[in-house]
């Protein structure tokens, strides 16, 4: 359940949004002033009666009539909370929609890039604004371009947000042969790094500097792993692909990404269930703001 609440915080985020919106509306334009009304006629009666008792010598309680007024001016519960909380999730929904939204980095499948644990900010607003909830793109700003960590949802299950590397754009032919990228004809370069050691499982991997087209980033191989892809999915555009025993061979379609874990192979990715729609793009990584095991992640990554 609590799951569940996480992956439609967005959808319950909108309601609460607007219900607490729809109230302090209401309040500020029609309940305000049925109170004020009820208050100056509750007031108007009290003078009244006042005048009358003090023309035959009673002497009144000073302090009732501020009672009066301060008792019916005042707003029920559910209104004053709905009032409080309103502006502070109007910015929270407007900020985690279109600008800035949290993640949590669930996997090592883009070691040594982002770590288990990363706590990650995404720029909602440079591939485009997108409404909330359905995600639908409104206004267009930019487009993904090979390189960028993107966090999209994840095209078998798109309750689930998964965070990759993009390695082709439409039209891209991308070739993985022996665990070596290929892009349009234009083979990335490789510069072997000293090897890394997974703080979860304190395994090896062979480290290397990755230029993909003029964008470098470090990447993981494993010796032990095999150089082909071990059954691909039946997937959306899958006859745009062709494996053997040397890797893969993919053109992308219009409209859809290519994405690859930069833990190559420690990743399930476009390789094994397919191409990453554009209506499934969530945004693009590119901050880690906190990682409770070790505050010397935070800061910008590539």
């Amino acid at each position: 359940m609590f799951q569940s609440l996480l992956t439609n915080f967005a959808l319950i985020l909108l309601i609460l949004t607007v219900v607490t919106g729809i109230i302090w509306t209401l309040d500020l334009f029609v309940l305000s002033k049925k109170r004020r009304e009820a208050a100056e006629k509750a007031l108007a009666e009290y003078d009244q009666r006042e005048a009358k008792l003090a023309a035959d010598g009673v002497r009144m309680d000073t302090n009732k009539r501020e009672e009066i007024a301060s008792g019916l001016l005042r707003q029920p519960v559910w209104v004053e909370y709905s009032g409080s909380f309103f502006p502070v999730i109007l910015l929270v929904f407007v900020l985690r929609s279109f600008l800035f939204e949290p993640f949590k980095i669930p996997s090592g499948s883009m070691l040594p890039t982002l770590f288990v644990g990363d706590l990650i900010l995404v720029n909602k607003f440079t591939y485009g604004i997108r409404l909330p909830v359905i995600n639908k793109k409104v206004i267009e700003i930019g487009q993904p371009q090979r390189g960028d960590v993107m966090v999209f949802k994840y095209p078998m299950d798109p309750q689930v947000d998964y965070i990759k590397r993009v390695v082709g754009v439409p039209g891209d032919k991308v070739e993985y042969k022996n665990k070596r990228l290929t892009i349009n004809g234009t083979p990335a370069s490789y510069q072997p790094l000293q090897d890394f050691l997974g703080d979860n499982n304190l395994e090896y991997s062979r480290q290397f500097k990755e230029n993909l087209l003029g964008v470098q980033h470090h990447i993981l191989n494993n010796d032990d792993a095999p150089v082909w892809v071990e059954k691909p999915m039946k997937f959306p555009g899958r006859e745009n692909c062709v494996y053997d025993n040397e890797g893969f061979t993919c053109v992308v379609p219009q409209g859809q990404y290519f994405m690859m874990g930069d833990n190559r192979d420690r990743s399930a990715d476009s390789r094994y269930w397919g191409f990453v729609p554009d209506e499934n793009i969530v945004g693009k990584a590119f901050f880690i703001w906190m990682n409770l095991g070790n505050i010397r992640r935070i800061g910008s990554f590539q």
